[in-house]
């Protein structure tokens, strides 16, 4: 479920004293120079190829051996050129467009305020987003007068995610989209996306992290440019197409290219420094008992507290039944890799003239189990604003979509039934941590919150549906299914 749409989802709002977004004068030649190295360096740092990074497969170790060497050579370019500027604004949640502008005062100087356009995407639950549309010509013009691009937003559920940006182009406009080499595309440099963080949102993701996920990510060519940090929040680069829904993720044309993708996540990425001879400490642990731990046993609201008392407080129960849940889990071996965990339909766009898809919202990105991050994404695609879970994907679509992701995960064409088997097990009763993971962080959004969403009543459904399924998915095993 995560941030923006839901989620993308994830949302809060941010409500401090004073007016307009306060900038610190006598700090912002410092910023733009910083601004200026970055721009300097960007081209350097889209260059990366991210296909150079493979697993070693037997019939080409010494091709591997020579993208590991090339990947290493990146990282260390990477870290170098990376220069994220940080501008020292805070942007009002109430004055999010006056906010922009101060912003882009900073990190756009050449532009001309009058010629750009905003747009806020206010549907999301966790988080603000605004984007800024620049044209250089004397007056925008409309959507039939030629450069500028048109915001669609007619695709966006009433609760989507922030992040996605609906802008739609001429298939004749992404002639010039794709580099050569295979290398992150920069797809617009006359628009750049605000991203306001939610009320209270440090206490569920680590900023910081965050950042260096998303930079991390963009050297692999998985994640977008991102063009400054300010104090609560992110200038990025955007990504034209659309979001995904209850329909489309399921399109033969659609789902191999997120099976794909995650694979490639999956196979690929792994944090600067980190060896292979250490294992990390699953996001899924990590995360749930931090979340636990801050759930109030008595909520601030008493229409809130009467609704959750007799379900989940003490919150004490709760954590006794994800930590039996999790004993189990771990004894199923599934590989620990850099996981996006928060892959609900919101955070995939599809770019249908390129045929691609990209993820966004890398707020718990983290490495975990593999068989989490596609469980949680099968169950995102029962919906957000309208969850139907009669639209959990059924056991053949589930084994034709883990073919295509071992395909691209293992590199190799011919995959074992038992494979496949295996996996399905995992990924399904992997889901029910997923469905733990998302009430847990609902009561806790339920609390803090400012956003207009029933947290209490999603954090219900998500419950429900776990205790629905858990014998069910429990009692699979790989010799039962394996036809």
């Amino acid at each position: 479920m995560g941030t923006e749409t839901k989620s993308n989802s994830y949302t809060g709002q941010i409500s401090t004293s004073g007016g307009n977004p306060k900038v610190m004068k006598d700090s912002l030649s410092l910023v733009r120079q910083t601004v200026n190295q970055h721009s300097q360096s960007n081209q350097v740092q889209n260059q990366l190829n991210s296909n150079s990074n493979s697993y070693p497969n037997e019939s080409d170790n010494e091709h591997d051996n020579n993208s590991r060497d090339i990947r290493a050579k990146q990282e260390d370019i990477s870290r170098k050129e990376a220069i994220v500027p940080f501008v020292p604004i805070f942007v009002e949640e109430a004055d999010v467009i006056q906010g922009a502008k101060e912003l882009l005062k900073v990190i756009r100087p050449t532009w001309d305020l009058s010629h750009v356009e905003f747009k806020s995407f206010t549907d999301g639950i966790t988080n603000k987003l605004v984007g800024c549309f620049h044209n250089e010509i004397s007056k925008l013009r409309d959507e039939n007068g030629g450069s500028y691009l048109p915001i669609k937003t007619q695709g966006l559920s009433p609760v989507q995610s922030e992040d996605p940006v609906i802008i739609e182009k001429d298939d004749e406009e992404f002639t010039d989209d794709l580099a050569a080499d295979g290398a992150p595309v920069q797809y617009s440099d006359n628009v750049v996306l605000v991203r306001i963080y939610g009320n209270k949102t440090d206490l569920l993701i680590d900023r910081k992290a965050e950042t260096q996920n998303f930079l991390l990510l963009h050297t692999y060519g998985l994640a977008p440019s991102l063009y400054a940090t300010f104090k609560n929040g992110l200038v990025y680069e955007y990504v034209p197409g659309t979001t995904l829904n209850t329909d489309s993720v399921l399109c033969p044309e659609i789902w191999p290219l997120v099976a794909r993708r995650m694979a490639e996540m999956h196979r690929k990425v792994r944090k600067h420094g980190d060896s292979s001879a250490t294992k990390p400490l699953p996001m899924i642990w990590k995360k749930t008992q931090s979340f636990l731990d801050l759930v109030p046993e008595r909520f601030s609201d008493a229409e809130k507290h009467k609704r959750v008392k007799e379900t989940f407080l003490p919150i004490g129960r709760l954590r006794e039944e994800f930590n039996k849940l999790y004993e189990y889990l771990e004894a199923l071996d599934s590989p620990i890799v850099f996981s996006h965990n928060d892959l609900l339909l919101g955070n995939v766009i599809y770019t249908q003239s390129l045929n691609t898809v990209n993820f966004i919202d890398y707020e718990y990105a983290d490495y975990n189990f593999q068989a989490f991050d596609i469980g949680n994404h099968f169950a995102e695609m029962c919906g957000v604003d309208e969850v139907d879970y009669s639209r959990y994907p059924k056991r053949d679509f589930q084994l034709k979509w883990l073919r295509v992701y071992l395909e691209e995960y293992l590199q190799r064409s011919h995959i074992q039934s038992q494979e496949v088997e295996l996996l399905y097990v995992q990924v399904n009763q992997f889901a029910l941590a997923s469905h733990i993971f998302w009430t847990v962080w609902s009561l806790l959004q339920a609390e803090h919150s400012t956003i207009d969403f029933d947290y209490v009543g999603y954090a219900f459904l998500r419950y429900n549906e776990y205790l629905a399924r858990k014998v069910e998915f429990l009692s699979l095993t790989a010799a039962k299914n394996n036809k």
